[in-house]
């Protein structure tokens, strides 16, 4: 790519605004970012992807040692640069599970993992250790329990981050173009197969040299996927707090229940909410033929439609998940009325692994996504890699790692990377669809 080459990026999300600054401040002078939103309202990127919110795990806790290494580069960021005060909160990082259940190997694989980069972490043999060291947690925690806290944790504010980093890349000479004109609904090519525009929501085109794909669980409706990405909605759930109960939780950990995928944040201070979620297999959705771009294949997608908003809405067998997770941990909260329900879109892979590569079909068109639900904690250095990746400049391994794959035939090969339990995925029913 030429430092004044048009270089036209679709999504501003944390993939694609990471790339937009670190290739502004790489000397790229014409970055163009598309988005259904508008900055400078606080609902850029989209309110149903996975960049928005009020709470992101910000964790270096992998069986994967690249994980490790860079998630602990990323932490180091968080915890100390000036720049993300009021946006990082530190917090410990439980890890629990049903030891008579499946996914112990993959525990032991993370204590591995940290242990071989040196980084601590305390055992959590009992429920009564955890509750001892944790006074918050009022419930009786994972039955038959076993498991470890990670003091070198925390969560940031998503919307608080994502809106720093859009100030930044309008500060960098990054441009916007937002709306209905900032929807892709396509692109064209030349006869040599090299895309020469995108087409809008607005019947307007956007020329470019390069282009960088970074639409998350909306990309698989934009070009072919392959089979490499699958979008998937998880379930997030809200209970509002009072002065009294925040003060009395400040200090409640981020508690993960490996067995069911359910997880907590502590308070966030400024909605006056308890957020909890559940990172398990999700929800798949099919779209309908005049979502897709083309005649290829896409097994699942969000709704097209711009959204001002999350719909209230979650399947009521998420929502008793949600409570059961309280009730494991804070019982006393578990009747409560939810302030908001909500889905929140992951791009799965089927290793769980990014994608950072060429598209196969297009010479100029670069893919950026596969967050499989860990990535929004990379923010801080996303963009270096991603840029790496794309100048051919990534360690073999990662490049190996983050490819584009088309070996994958059959949606049953999206089998994660080990982190995730809980029932099997599922396909919303036609009276859920129409709640979204």
């Amino acid at each position: 790519m030429k430092p004044s080459g048009q270089i036209v990026i679709v999504g501003a999300g944390v993939f694609g605004l990471t790339t937009a600054l670190q290739l502004a401040r790489k000397g790229h002078e014409h970055i163009v970012v598309l988005d259904r939103h508008t900055p400078p309202a606080s609902a850029i990127p989209v309110p149903d992807g996975s960049s928005c919110d009020i709470s992101r795990v910000v964790r270096f806790d992998y069986a994967d040692n690249d994980y490790v290494r860079i998630a602990h580069e990323a932490y180091l960021k968080w915890s100390r640069e000036p720049r993300y005060k009021g946006i990082f909160y530190p917090a410990t990082y439980i890890l629990a599970m049903d030891k008579t259940k499946s996914g112990g190997a993959w525990l032991n694989d993370v204590k591995t993992a940290l242990a071989r980069e040196q980084l601590p972490i305390e055992a959590l043999e009992t429920a009564a250790k955890a509750k001892k060291l944790n006074p918050t947690l009022s419930g009786d925690l994972a039955d038959n329990f076993t498991g470890y806290q990670n003091r070198q944790a925390g969560w940031v504010d998503a919307s608080k981050a994502v809106t720093q980093l859009r100030d930044d890349c309008i500060e960098a000479g990054v441009s916007f173009i937002c709306g209905a004109a900032g929807t892709v609904r396509g692109f064209n090519t030349d006869p040599q197969g090299r895309v020469r525009s995108i087409r809008s929501l607005a019947n307007t085109t956007v020329s470019g040299d390069f282009f960088i794909l970074a639409a998350g669980a909306w990309t698989a409706s934009l070009v072919p996927m392959y089979n490499s990405t699958l979008s998937t909605a998880q379930v997030l759930g809200y209970v509002h707090l009072s002065d009294e109960e925040i003060h009395a939780l400040k200090d409640l950990p981020i508690y993960t229940s490996f067995s069911t995928g359910w997880f907590n944040f502590p308070p966030h201070e400024d909605t006056r909410t308890l957020k909890m979620a559940v990172h398990g297999w999700g929800y798949t959705r099919k779209p309908s033929a005049e979502e897709i771009s083309g005649d290829h294949v896409n097994h699942s997608a969000p709704v097209t439609r711009p959204q001002r908003s999350r719909p209230n809405f979650v399947p009521k067998d998420g929502e008793e998940r949600l409570r059961q997770g309280l009730k494991e941990i804070l019982p006393e909260f578990a009747d409560r009325p939810f302030e908001k329900l909500a889905m929140c879109w992951y791009t799965d892979t089927p290793t769980g692994d990014f994608i950072m590569d060429l598209h196969p079909d297009y010479s100029n068109v670069f893919v950026a996504t596969g967050g499989s639900g860990h990535a929004f904690k990379f923010l801080p250095v996303l963009g270096q890699y991603i840029v790496k990746a794309m100048k051919k400049q990534l360690p073999p391994e990662l490049a190996q790692k983050w490819r584009f794959r088309t070996e994958y035939k059959q949606e049953s090969g999206f089998k994660g990377d080990g982190s995730r339990a809980g029932p099997a995925r599922r396909e919303l029913r036609s009276e859920e669809r129409a709640r979204l």
